[in-house]
């Protein structure tokens, strides 16, 4: 592989949540770090942060933050901050990697999941967007389905995790309050994620279609989705229904699968094996199982896919991709 480069790197919002595991996740994955700087809001500012046997002040972001020799930036501070930020970090020459909503359906940002469309990462101009959970594990099972078959119509229905409402959907959960969702998350499930919208569908619904048609880059595929907020502390799960243009063999859809970058296929059904929230936490890759023909059209099959939300459905995808663009600096 080579010698890799040392990498000035800037974690921006690195005591929230997702903050917090993109350390844990480079620290893992061995990223080849120079210098750190981690940035927060005023509040959380002057925190001490371990990392790699050494401490970090944190600092609070200002629009003096890039001056100074960053490579890449992960921002995970939510789209307000984005907004602001990157486009300053960008203009001193940073590569910044946004985990919010607010790029994502730029024409001119590349929005990417390195097992999908990973090269697309390089087409960036300082900013690239890291997708919504739910649509990143969703994805990365379908990119071979649809390059080998070609996708017509994906139905997804997601049991999403209180872990991606943050601190405080976790606390709803634990402490059995509702201060974070307008019901008790530990008594129901709540078919309701983000702000309903005037089509009936909420904002994380219709994250989900655009984003699936803009990763897999196919505008005609036809994307419908219901995502659900359920009582678990992490790791999302989402049925998954496709049909398809070209008939198949469902051995072919397994086969496929089990050699999928980043898919783990767990799928026995005599012995009540598929995939559990409880296996995916913790973990990097996305477990698929429950795969069956769908007999109620020619051309269509059901998956269940799970994965730990915010790993490789935040933190995790984030370090994937900065891990790309360090390979070229």
């Amino acid at each position: 592989m080579g010698e890799r480069k040392l990498v000035n790197l800037a974690v921006v919002g690195a005591t929230g949540m997702v903050g917090r595991t993109i350390l844990e996740v480079l620290k893992d994955r061995d990223f080849p770090i120079n210098n750190l700087y981690l940035f927060s809001s005023k509040k959380s500012a002057g925190q001490k942060v371990e990392f790699m046997g050494k401490e970090y002040t944190v600092e609070e972001l200002n629009e003096e933050s890039f001056n100074r020799d960053i490579d890449i930036a992960l921002f995970s501070a939510g789209g307000t901050i984005s907004e602001k930020f990157a486009p300053i970090a960008s203009k001193k020459g940073v590569t910044v990697i946004d985990n919010s909503s607010f790029w994502r359906m730029n024409d001119d940002i590349p929005l990417i999941v390195p097992e999908v469309n990973g090269e697309d990462a390089f087409k960036n101009d300082g900013i690239i967007a890291n997708p919504n959970c739910s649509t990143i594990q969703s994805v990365v099972p379908l990119r071979p389905l649809h390059d080998k078959y070609k996708i017509k119509r994906i139905i997804y229905n997601t049991y999403q995790a209180v872990s991606g409402s943050g601190v405080k959907g976790v606390a709803d959960l634990e402490n059995g309050t509702c201060e974070n969702y307008p019901y008790s998350i530990a008594k129901n499930c709540l078919p309701h994620i983000d702000s309903f919208l005037d089509n009936g569908y909420t904002k994380e619904e219709m994250k989900m279609i655009e984003e699936t048609q803009k990763i897999l880059n196919d505008d005609s595929i036809r994307v419908t989705a219901t995502t659900v907020r359920v009582p678990i502390k992490n790791s999302h799960a989402v049925s998954v229904n496709l049909e398809f243009e070209k008939p198949f063999e469902i051995e072919d859809i397994f086969e496929l699968l089990k050699n999928a970058d980043g898919v783990v296929v767990q799928d026995d059904t005599k012995n009540l094996i598929y995939p559990l929230e409880e296996t995916a936490n913790g973990k990097d890759e996305v477990f698929v199982g429950r795969i069956r023909r769908d007999f109620s059209l020619e051309n269509g099959i059901n998956f269940w896919c799970v994965a730990d939300n915010i790993r490789k459905g935040a933190a995790t995808n984030t370090v994937q991709i900065a891990e790309l663009i360090a390979s070229r600096l």
